[in-house]
């Protein structure tokens, strides 16, 4: 009897052992649906080398003990291009898809898994969002199978705001943005924010621009010249920046630009020395942020001549590994219960993936472009530069509510 009970005993023990490592050494397959081709090619193919540069460092080292492995698909910034570069992925066995660049594809992500997911029960796929901020996509088209790490445009809003309501030289501003969901967004929030915050200051432009069209931004400079505006809020990102702040430096246009994307390839090299001083960005982090991110973007830049600057890509990775821990699993579906509601670690200290809305809390950032330094050396693009930090908001700050109605898998 006894020795019947020690092998029952050592059975259970062997069995609550495997089903501990019951994903070890297992291959998740991750689709990247982001652009390679067209004027933000440069912004996807830096963040598909994070993603490809992080999954080996997290191979090393994670405590499920799985191994990533990126898809990627060039999705040249198209809703209807991310649909069937969706399909492909899926057919290729990835069960989790992973976009950033564009609310249009984010939400043609979010459509397609919506329907597929309740057509295809034990076949689920979810959607990680790194940068897609259109608060929409966590508020009216929320949905279960979306988990967004950026801060949407409205929490950046916020914390620019509280920041720009404590600079008494703001008085006149100018607001030039992409014209799409983001960049309309960026608009009617620093408009809302401005008249709650700052209700003395002026806004003398408002111009909405096509999407990764323009190569020639000298027409909007001098309008914001002829406006008078001493500071210009912008949501710009990629070339669409990048050609902005170059055409400003050329024109001898002097305001302070207050930016989301400020990191983004080609506009450190923009705005070099001219810019110093006058360039503000809102963020989840920062180039000289400490903990365990600093040395790897280092280990990038000597690797790839190139920066790291889309860091919650290591959240995505952190958030992964820590949910299937706790699950035992790497099913989609028990992934997804795991991470509504997550407090974990990630690089930028202790984060919570929000229930209601599946949208990331966290802390930001207001950086200033300005000389790098002994306490802020990180110079993006061997510019001599960085966008060292000026101010920190707690993740209560910025945080906005949400008119999300979460219709989860077993709601009817």
């Amino acid at each position: 009897m006894k020795f019947a009970l020690k092998i029952a005993t050592a059975s259970i023990l062997a069995a609550s052992a495997a089903g501990a490592l019951a994903q070890k050494g297992e291959t998740v397959k991750i689709a990247w649906l982001d652009p390679l081709s067209g004027l933000m090619a440069a912004v996807g193919t830096n963040q598909l080398k994070t993603f490809q540069f992080l999954a080996e460092e997290f191979n090393k080292k994670n405590a499920a003990g799985v191994k990533f492995e990126v898809i990627a698909i060039d999705n040249k910034l198209s809703p209807q291009e991310t649909t069937s570069a969706l399909r492909s992925a899926m057919d290729q066995g990835a069960r989790y898809v992973v976009q950033g660049n564009g609310s249009g594809p984010a939400l043609a992500i979010i459509d397609a898994l919506e329907k597929h997911n309740a057509r295809n029960p034990g076949k689920e796929v979810l959607y990680i969002n790194y940068a897609a901020v259109d608060p929409d996509l966590t508020n009216s088209k929320c949905s279960y199978w979306h988990f967004r790490l950026d801060a949407d445009t409205s929490m950046k809003m916020e914390a620019l705001t509280a920041f720009m309501k404590e600079q008494p030289d703001i008085k006149k501003v100018y607001l030039i943005n992409q014209n799409y969901s983001h960049g309309q967004q960026v608009s009617k929030f620093a408009k809302q924010n401005l008249k709650d915050k700052r209700p003395d200051v002026e806004i003398v432009g408002d111009d909405l621009h096509p999407l990764a069209q323009v190569r020639d931004f000298s027409p909007y400079i001098a309008k914001i010249k002829a406006s008078g505006a001493d500071t210009v809020i912008t949501g710009n990102w990629g070339s669409d920046l990048a050609l902005l702040i170059k055409s400003a430096n050329d024109s001898g246009l002097n305001v302070k630009f207050y930016t989301y994307y400020a990191v983004t390839n080609g506009t450190p090299t923009a705005m070099g020395a001219a810019s110093d001083g006058k360039v503000y960005q809102v963020g989840y982090s920062h180039y000289n942020a400490p903990g365990p991110v600093q040395p790897l973007m280092n280990e990038f830049k000597k690797k790839f001549n190139d920066d790291m600057y889309t860091t919650d890509i290591y959240t995505v990775y952190a958030m992964l590994s820590e949910a299937f821990v706790r699950t035992k699993s790497t099913e989609p579906v028990k992934v997804a219960a795991a991470m509504e509601g997550m407090k974990f670690k990630s690089f930028n200290g202790d984060v919570e993936m929000r229930k209601a809305d599946h949208q990331l809390q966290q802390g930001l950032w207001i950086t200033r472009w300005q000389k790098a330094d002994a306490k802020n050396p990180y110079s993006p693009e061997n510019t001599g530069y960085t966008l060292a930090p000026v101010k920190f908001y707690e993740a209560y700050v910025a945080s906005t509510p949400t008119s999300c109605q979460m219709k989860r898998p077993n709601n009817s």
